[in-house]
């Protein structure tokens, strides 16, 4: 009995535990190196190993000069399963002993990205280094559950450290080498995504809009999804990953992994002076409750770097509702709503005259934005009388009707901030539209007919 209890223990135990080989360098493996270093550090490199361990290995150095936090991003060759178990393992040499930070990145089913310390004693020997993700190191949340497809290797870190800062986590001079990351092997799950596209924005004149992503507005510079960092959607010094998907036809920016993700515009930088609102459309699957979703502006005041920045954090305390997971989530915002923050000592912050990069941060794990832009609280409108389009009664109490000469496939209403009240597909050249529920004020109305689309205001009594 006590040789069947024994087996069934060690039994359980292997199967808890084990783990699969999700990544390792050699030239038939897939996966590897996600861009370029962050934070200064070096390239790492694969090389033949040493000792006991011949094969492609990948060496990492360290940049003294560098930032604490700097590192590279890995992609995984198979993604790892943390639900039942966090711990995973990875083949390390270094000479001298070392404490490093890994995390697991692109996260869907649990948080987005989850960190963990691992230390290698040193003596020039090759070690499987085991870690967990059960811990909130550097802010992020814990422990890690659902499947990953990322990896982030952090040069330094200290024992006993919560964050790169606190306490100061030294960068000497090191070069370690690691091979056969290894955990749970898992599957990709059913991703949930928006039925419908998000809200059509009102016509804004041009010159009152800055946009960086929308089907709506001209962006400021083209910019892409991969290549370098000036112009892009999907930068290298964040671990999300950014990629165009259509949702009923329209453009969607999707961010999986989260944590930060950045948006560089450098060859459309521009003067933010005279935007009173900031405008942004987001969905995600995973529930708002006790969650943050928070975005900056970098403002680099005409050199090569950030000089200050403005950011605002949406919670369950403001515009971040809870149970709004699984809807569109329509931020519009006062742009006196964002803070000042990494402002040079001496600084009053007054600057937004070059604005340069976008940062997003949350721990939302998956997020779908679209129609990300500032905005001076405009609307620009066009005559109905123009497109031959009658509309009455202007004002109204209950309903309107418009009446054209050709099919109207949509009207849809906007409040002063551009958000999208009402929604109506007629299809008739004839509609009648119910404005009953909307409090007393004046609107902006926008019908498609024929593919065109024509705009007017109509009053609310």
């Amino acid at each position: 009995m006590k040789k069947i209890t024994l087996l069934f223990i060690l039994l359980t135990f292997s199967l808890g535990f084990s783990q699969d080989l999700l990544l390792g360098f050699e030239s038939g493996e897939s996966g590897g190196v996600n861009g370029d270093p962050f934070g200064g550090g070096p390239a790492p490199v694969v090389e033949a190993g040493s000792g006991t361990n011949t094969s492609q290995v990948l060496k990492i150095t360290g940049n003294p000069a560098g930032e604490p936090w700097q590192g590279i991003n890995l992609n995984l060759t198979s993604l790892v399963n943390l639900s039942s178990t966090q711990t995973m393992t990875m083949d390390v040499f270094s000479d001298t002993p070392i404490t490093f930070l890994v995390k697991v990145t692109g996260g869907v089913g649990g948080p987005g990205i989850v960190a963990a310390a691992a230390s290698h004693p040193g003596g020039s020997t090759w070690e499987e280094v085991s870690f967990t993700f059960n811990t909130s190191l550097d802010g992020q949340a814990a422990p890690a559950s659902g499947v990953y497809s990322g990896f982030v290797i952090h040069t330094y870190w200290a024992p006993g450290a919560v964050g790169f800062f606190n306490p100061t986590v030294p960068t000497p001079a090191r070069t370690f080498y690691v091979d056969n990351i290894k955990g749970p092997l898992g599957t990709p799950p059913v991703e949930p995504e928006p039925e419908t596209a998000a809200p059509t924005p009102p016509n804004r004149p041009a010159a009152d809009v800055r946009s960086l992503f929308s089907d709506a507005y001209t962006p400021v510079t083209v910019m892409g999804y991969s290549g370098g960092d000036d112009n892009t959607y999907n930068t290298s010094w964040c671990p999300g990953t950014t990629s165009l998907v259509q949702i009923e036809g329209n453009n969607t920016n999707k961010i999986t992994g989260l944590g930060c993700e950045g948006i560089a515009f450098l060859a459309g930088r521009f003067d933010a002076t005279g935007f009173t609102r900031f405008h942004i459309d987001i969905w995600t699957p995973t529930p708002t409750q006790d969650r943050v979703f928070s975005f900056k502006f970098s403002n680099w005041n005409n050199t090569t770097g950030e000089t200050n920045a403005y950011e605002y954090t949406a919670t369950n305390a403001n515009v971040l509702t809870s149970g709004a997971e699984g809807s569109w989530i329509s931020i519009d915002i006062p742009f006196s709503a964002f803070s000042c923050i990494n402002t040079p000592p001496g600084n009053a912050c007054p600057s937004v005259s070059d604005f340069a990069q976008f940062v997003i941060t949350s721990d939302l794990g998956v997020v779908f934005y679209d129609n990300l832009y500032l905005h001076k609280n405009t609307l620009g409108v066009s005559s109905f009388e123009a497109s031959n389009i009658k509309m009455y009664p202007n004002p109204a109490t209950t309903n309107f009707t418009i009446e054209a000469q050709d099919l109207v496939s949509n009207v849809s209403i906007y409040n002063v901030l551009g958000q999208e009240v009402i929604k109506n597909n007629p299809n008739n050249n004839q509609a009648t539209i119910d404005i009953s529920s909307l409090q007393a004020g004046v609107y902006v109305v926008k019908a498609t007919i024929n593919g065109v689309v024509s705009t007017s205001r109509i009053i609310k009594e």
